[in-house]
């Protein structure tokens, strides 16, 4: 299982834009292969910032990096232009590869 995760650090007075952004886009997630779940978070307020975090499972990091090669990513990542900055920057990005999952009270190894 690989987790990819994109922190976002959003300006306090464009949340709602941000938000809407994101719960009003077309997702093409689900036609890639290995796409697990999606999920959108919203973390603690900061003095100039909210911060937050866009996180995906994928089955394999191959998986992952065939999403970030695909046309389906590109139109994802379009932005449209004269669009208002939401961010203080870009994103920063994180991947992590999992070593044990437990669910309901079960540990897994992922070796």
């Amino acid at each position: 299982m690989f987790i990819a995760m994109n922190r976002f650090q959003v300006l306090k007075d464009e949340t709602q834009a941000f938000e809407q952004v994101w719960l009003t886009r077309e997702s093409t997630l689900h036609e890639l292969p290995g796409f697990v779940e999606f999920h959108l978070l919203r973390g603690p307020d900061r003095e100039d910032h909210v911060l937050y975090a866009s996180h995906t499972v994928w089955e394999s990091k191959a998986d992952f990096e065939a999403w970030t090669r695909s046309e389906q990513f590109r139109q994802a990542h379009q932005r449209a232009p004269g669009a208002k900055p939401l961010t203080l920057g870009h994103p920063q990005f994180e991947g992590f590869e999992a070593i044990q999952t437990v669910r309901n009270g079960r540990a897994e190894a992922l070796a």
